[in-house]
């Protein structure tokens, strides 16, 4: 049963927030007391006081992940086994679902009605789905000379350090958990410090559910933690989310150390191209809305380059602009708002940074362009788009924020030019009612993801997601992330 308005704020007054890391089974703070605040950015109030992990828990997290890895008590389980487990941890995440939707919320700002009908519910669905594929996948018989048994297998890569993001805090994490264990490894998962509630918390759901204590592990801390977690000698993978320029760092502390496994899901600067056989313009513009102001425009897919030809734009921008008052900053609590608040002060001043580089730089303001407030407080900014030249510092740098870059083109050649002059390549859209077009046109977008007359769609784990180009390696989602937490062996027997 839905929720009231009035329901969320007397629940989050209630909710007991969890602010440990857990390490080896159990809920501890850090071993030098440190501690950070916890900030709600919607009205500034702290919600908790969080372990501030360091060198000591990073050694204490991975001794005890390599202990419990080589015990077998996970690893050698059979996959079945595996994936009963896992079935269980996914029914805990959902029956926790406000619980987890409430703290996602107040946590990073996130409106309550997207937590509990997107993060949430994905997260479940994404440990489930690898719960009940990891049975089903096998090796390969080869085919050798008939003196010889020839296998092909794969077996889990060992310890795994997942690094995840703030603006999809238990989603993207499940993305990584979720393949890993199922694959028999074990994992140490480091929140951002912008967004560590519901890691902590599922680390005791992950309890409950029957993972064995040192293959499910939290440290919550700052960017300090995923260095070490990157640089350690007895880390066999890294999986990070986040910035490209991070990204890099990540696979440089890789190469210092241990050569271990790097995946990187990064940054995007994704073009969404209209073209003039659209025929539903408003449709498109609706979309394109979506694209950039849905999470607040903290997205790596985030549609904030849009191409519209120069026949239709004025059109476009019209219809574009009254589905932007759809996206007004509200309280987050409230199931019907469609906008939360900015994640913290530091993104907050980011964005508004941009949008000022934009205004500076002559581009014509659309809408929005200024911060604002709900209820005389918060870290809320309004949705802003702007007309610009596609070399704009705005059109070419990635802000993470509600912020868009309309740019007109006169044909699909220079759409196409403009759409792949990016160091990124995550996503891409393009609008044509012709299916030739359409095909020709996906074909040649450097992306890893191209949706046709749609976009942000396919949100099932059929579909591996990742980018070209310094979008990052390797992919999440589908089975092809299995392949990203083992290692493939081959065994020859001869007769």
């Amino acid at each position: 049963m839905a929720r009231s308005h009035a329901e969320w704020k007397q629940l989050a007054g209630q909710l007991t927030i969890e602010g440990r890391a857990f390490i080896d089974g159990e809920y501890v703070m850090a071993g030098d007391g440190r501690t950070f605040d916890c900030i709600n950015p919607a009205t500034a109030d702290k919600l908790a006081q969080i372990a501030l992990c360091g060198e000591a828990e990073v050694e204490w997290a991975v001794k005890a992940a390599r202990r419990a890895f080589e015990s077998g008590a996970w690893s050698n389980l059979a996959p079945l086994a595996r994936g009963r487990i896992l079935k269980r941890f996914a029914a805990l995440i959902r029956e926790h679902g406000d619980e987890l939707a409430l703290l996602e919320t107040l946590d990073v700002g996130k409106p309550i009605g997207d937590t509990t009908s997107v993060d949430v519910p994905g997260a479940a669905y994404c440990v489930e789905w690898f719960a009940e594929a990891i049975d089903k996948v096998g090796g390969e018989v080869a085919p050798v000379d008939p003196k010889l048994v020839g296998l092909v297998t794969r077996e889990p890569i060992g310890v795994v350090a997942a690094v995840v993001p703030w603006n999809f805090p238990i989603l993207m994490a499940s993305w990584k958990f979720g393949p890993a264990l199922a694959a028999g490894n074990a994992l140490i998962l480091k929140p951002s410090e912008k967004s560590p509630l519901t890691a902590i918390r599922l680390a005791a759901l992950a309890k409950e559910a029957g993972i064995p204590d040192g293959i499910f592990q939290v440290l919550p801390g700052a960017g300090e933690v995923g260095k070490l977690l990157a640089l350690h000698n007895d880390i066999d993978c890294v999986a990070f989310t986040g910035s490209t320029g991070v990204g890099k760092l990540i696979a440089g502390y890789a190469a210092q150390s241990n050569l271990k496994r790097v995946w990187l899901e990064l940054g995007g600067k994704s073009p969404n191209i209209v073209l003039p056989d659209c025929t539903d313009l408003a449709k498109a513009a609706r979309t394109a809305a979506g694209a950039i102001f849905y999470n607040m425009g903290e997205m790596c897919t985030a549609g904030s380059r849009v191409l519209v030809h120069k026949d239709i734009k004025e059109r476009f921008i019209e219809e574009f602009k009254k589905a932007a008052h759809g996206y007004q900053p509200a309280d987050p609590l409230d199931p019907a708002t469609s906008m939360g608040a900015i994640v913290d002060q530091i993104q907050y001043d980011k964005v508004l940074g941009y949008i000022d580089k934009g205004q500076t730089e002559g581009g014509g303001l659309v809408c929005g362009g200024s911060a604002t407030q709900v209820a005389g407080k918060g870290l809320f900014i309004q949705p802003t788009a702007f007309e610009v030249d596609a070399n704009a510092t705005i059109a070419r740098e990635e802000i993470f924020g509600p912020v868009l870059s309309v740019i007109t083109f006169s044909d699909v050649e220079e759409a196409i030019r403009i759409a792949n002059d990016t160091d990124y390549g995550l996503a891409a859209a393009v609008w044509t009612s012709n299916v030739s077009t359409a095909h020709q046109v996906a074909r040649r977008l450097r992306a890893g993801t191209v949706w046709v007359n749609c976009y942000d769609e396919g949100g099932d784990m059929n579909f591996p997601f990742g980018g070209f180009k310094q979008s990052g390696n390797g992919r999440d989602k589908s089975l092809h992330a299995l392949e990203k937490y083992t290692e493939l062996k081959s065994t020859l027997i001869k007769l």
